[in-house]
């Protein structure tokens, strides 16, 4: 009798599983239907009664586990989950105890009676399961990068269904280019077809800001995160996966490293938007609630390197471009920040730790190699590239596109127009109107990107900074790739040359791609355009707009596989066989 009633009640709760999974999505498609569309209080109505049939999926949920797998959920989760299902099931109370004549406490009772809070609650919880889903699927082995590109391509989708809403748009945007904005705001890349000043309400601009921060953030780091919060652990194998995205070194450091993370992140975002805001004073005829937007999306957009502005013409709007220059530096740093990659900002929180038990402990905290070999060469690179950029953009654009400016505008303009071509895709000045050299220059940047694991593209500064020290090692005599008294494994020297001929080859074919459908574009728009959408960058030469609807689709295709990484999706697809335990003779090939 107690192996049918255990039977039973594994099945009742995976069909109240599926339920809740069905009910989660369901309310997030009632917000978007709320939001988006102008309905009849007949159609808000039934709106409502749908959350209410949501209300009370959710709430049979927790009950039933509650009642019969108290155990398991004491044991598996956090306090977190009590807080939340506690509020769920306080949303009842209308249901149970009608709006009272004499609330004991009014401010409680005009919360816990409202509609707000009732789609809070339920929207957090249906967040909540949405995330343990996906978790579930990484606890399943999945392949991890069909998960990863499964996950971008879901966004994609969902994102190209909310910009097209009624709401959303101040007048209809076709699918093609509602699909590209879409894929270029959650692969963080910045091209668009349309102006998103007059294409985009406030509410349709508030969705891209969305896409842009969970698309340079991480699908997988967001919902790992709400699922490590609420319940308090996954599977090994899902955190191994987690622990490869974020670069932990423990799985101890798991958590904390995540939330620290995020918080960085936002703490990074929001003291941004407080300095850009600070800066756009008087530039701008706005209201304070238009500034305040302009502030925070802009932040968000540098942070994630997006490149996507909410004004006419972008950062070269002639009345921010003569405005106040210190925007400027702050999007600058914003960009350098979110583009240097979060190993290197889980390498300076270590390297706080340590200093602050130093002091503690007077100097008995001894740790060795507190810098890794890949922070530095990150950090060194970078200040290589940065420098050389201001100098040479400088010396080559002063009486060009910066003519007519006065020094100090010259200087910050070099700066920014320096750091932003490797990922970020702003433009101050307009790059049709580069010297040809200065265009081959910014090209480069753009090839070569921010740093691994952060939310810039191009082919990464780690890869170029590895095969500089294998150029000298080559010229050396030297048969290892070292730097700073540490030896380059030779499976990473085999990824850098892979991911440079996948680059090249990928600009390649795309460019050829491109000319063959666009063949009224010259070789140069063409090839910035590709340039721009593989390695994630967002700048164009003005074509982006004048793109039929299969150059579009195929511009996607490279903003997508430049964010996933072509390289991870072919080791992801192809076959893994174990090494062999014999080995070939060597011998060499003639390479002159």
């Amino acid at each position: 009798m107690s192996l049918r009633f255990a039977a039973r009640i594994r099945l009742i709760s995976g069909i109240l599983n599926v339920l809740t999974l069905i009910a989660a999505f369901t309310c997030f498609g009632c917000f978007a239907s709320h939001l988006g569309f102008n309905h009849t209080p007949a159609e808000y109505y039934a709106i409502f009664r749908i959350m209410r049939y949501v209300q009370g999926v959710f709430i049979a949920s927790i009950l039933f586990k509650l009642l019969f797998e108290f155990r398991r959920v004491r044991r598996e989760t956090r306090i977190v989950k009590w807080v939340i299902d506690l509020s769920v099931l306080t949303s009842l109370l209308p249901w149970l105890y009608p709006h009272p004549a004499h609330p004991w406490l009014p401010w409680l009772e005009q919360i816990l009676y409202s509609n707000i809070y009732l789609y809070t609650v339920l929207g957090v919880y249906a967040g909540i399961e949405i995330s343990l889903w996906i978790t579930k699927c990484m606890n399943r082995r999945t392949n991890p990068a069909l998960l990863l590109s499964g996950s971008f391509i879901i966004f994609i989708i969902i994102g190209t269904g909310l910009l097209m809403l009624p709401r959303c748009t101040y007048s209809p945007i076709s699918l093609v280019d509602s699909l590209f904005v879409a894929t270029s705001a959650v692969c963080i890349t910045g091209l668009t077809p349309v102006d998103i000043s007059v294409t985009f309400t406030p509410l349709g601009e508030l969705i891209l800001g969305l896409l842009i921060q969970i698309g340079g953030l991480g699908v997988l780091t967001f919902t790992s995160f709400f699922a490590l919060f609420y319940t308090g652990g996954t599977s090994i194998y899902s955190q191994m996966m987690v622990k490869d995205l974020i670069y932990t070194r423990s799985f101890n450091e798991l958590f904390p490293t995540m939330l620290y993370i995020l918080v960085v992140t936002l703490f990074i975002e929001s003291i941004g938007a407080v300095i850009i805001y600070l800066s756009i004073q008087d530039v701008f005829p706005m209201t304070t609630q238009d500034e305040i937007w302009f502030a925070v999306f802009h932040s968000v957009s540098a942070f994630c390197n997006a490149g996507f502005s909410t004004v006419h013409g972008g950062m070269s709007n002639p009345m921010l471009l003569y405005g106040n220059q210190w925007v400027y530096l702050a999007m600058s740093l914003i960009v350098t920040a979110g583009s240097i990659g979060f190993p290197i900002l889980v390498n300076y929180r270590d390297y706080i730790i340590h200093k602050i038990r130093a002091i503690f402990r007077l100097g008995h905290d001894k740790v060795i190699h507190i810098w890794s070999m890949n922070t530095k060469i990150v950090l060194i690179t970078s200040a290589g590239l940065v420098t050389s950029g201001i100098i040479l953009f400088y010396l080559w654009e002063r009486g060009n596109t910066l003519s007519g400016m006065s020094p100090w505008m010259q200087f910050v303009q070099s700066v920014f127009n320096s750091i932003v071509p490797r990922s970020a895709g702003f433009s101050s000045v307009s790059p049709a109107s580069f010297m040809p050299y200065t265009l081959m220059f910014i090209m480069f940047l753009m090839w070569i990107g921010g740093a691994s694991q952060s939310t810039a593209g191009g082919i990464k500064v780690n890869t170029f900074g590895a095969m500089l020290l294998n150029i000298r090692a080559v010229m050396t005599g030297k048969d290892r790739v070292t730097a700073y008294h540490r030896a380059i494994s030779d499976r990473s020297m085999q990824r850098v040359h892979t991911v440079i001929a996948v680059s090249v080859i990928s600009v390649v074919l795309y460019s050829v791609i491109i000319l063959m459908l666009e063949p009224q574009l010259s070789a140069k728009e063409c090839v910035f355009e590709v340039v721009s959408a593989v390695f994630t960058v967002g700048s164009s030469l003005g074509c982006t707009p004048h793109l039929s609807a299969a150059s579009k689709l195929i511009l996607c295709t490279a903003m997508f596989f430049g964010r996933i990484g072509i390289l991870s999706i072919l080791m992801g697809f192809a076959d893994s066989h174990r090494s062999n335990s014999f080995r070939y003779p060597s011998d060499n090939i003639i390479i002159n």
